[in-house]
């Protein structure tokens, strides 16, 4: 059965909608009229999620999209110059908000998943970034705006195009805010697949059932390790140990080596 609410951000017309299909959660950035722009409780909205999957065992992977063919087009301007005449603290606050999401996506124990269509920029990009796998339209178009209004990047965006691609090219798509294409992202491991106009988000949900029909708990320590290997390397062996015993012990492995024994096909779905 679907489920659906909205999680509405400071600006009215901004809402993060929350739909559920058996284990997968879509979260959509809807504010068609300001292409999706982003705001405090939007990010409120995502650090949420990720605290219902906690303790929520029936959610197994979340997919991240914008509406009307737009991903997001990145803070809401408006907002930024009104800010102009408040304290920096102020700002900074809004900015910890955001950044305390971007922590929690990054650290969740289930799959983050973005369905990119049409523009990523700003903030929107950064977001993108965090994410485990990015599906994204043939038409998507990738880029780092801050440059543009004299901004610098937040939302780890900084981070993660230097962990992902040479640092001339990031230093690039950070100092010019040119626009950089699906096409070259995937070319460069960023993006997972490029899918034709319009099909991001089924190429998503796809990916995001299979995960969903795979062992919960194994997968989330999966996403440590993706996380623990980009940070720190040289503990990557003592966390693999510990895991792998972890995982062994429990009754996901049970299951999968029992069923890969038994020559039949695992059911995780009761195995959180």
């Amino acid at each position: 059965m679907t489920q659906s609410s909205a999680l509405r951000s400071a600006q009215p017309a901004t809402e993060l909608l929350v739909e559920q299909d058996g284990a997968v959660v879509t979260l959509t950035i809807s504010n068609p009229a300001q292409r999706n722009a982003l705001g405090p409780d939007v990010y409120k909205g995502l650090a949420a999620i990720t605290e219902r999957v906690k303790t929520d065992s029936s959610v197994r992977a979340i997919v991240l999209t914008g509406a009307d063919g737009v991903f997001c087009g990145g803070g809401n301007l408006n907002r930024l110059r009104d800010n102009q005449s408040k304290s920096r603290e102020f700002q900074a606050t809004g900015i910890d908000i955001l950044h305390n999401a971007v922590r929690r996506i990054r650290a969740c124990n289930v799959p983050f998943i973005a369905a990119v269509e049409g523009p990523a920029a700003g903030a929107g990009f950064s977001i993108a970034l965090q994410c485990d796998m990015i599906f994204a339209a043939e038409d998507a178009k990738f880029i780092m705006a801050y440059v543009k209004s004299g901004l610098t990047p937040d939302g780890g965006g900084s981070a993660m195009l230097g962990q992902l691609l040479p640092r001339q090219l990031a230093f690039e798509l950070m100092a010019l805010g040119d626009v950089i294409s699906a096409q070259r992202l995937h070319a460069l491991g960023v993006v997972s697949q490029v899918v034709p106009k319009g099909g991001a988000l089924k190429a998503a949900l796809g990916a995001a059932h299979r995960l969903a029909a795979g062992p919960r708990g194994a997968i989330g320590r999966i996403k440590r390790l993706s996380e623990q290997a980009v940070l720190a390397p040289h503990a990557q062996l003592d966390l693999e140990r510990d895991l792998f015993v972890e995982s062994l012990h429990g009754v996901e492995a049970k299951e999968g080596i029992g069923a890969f024994l038994a020559k039949r096909k695992p059911d995780f779905s009761d195995k959180a």
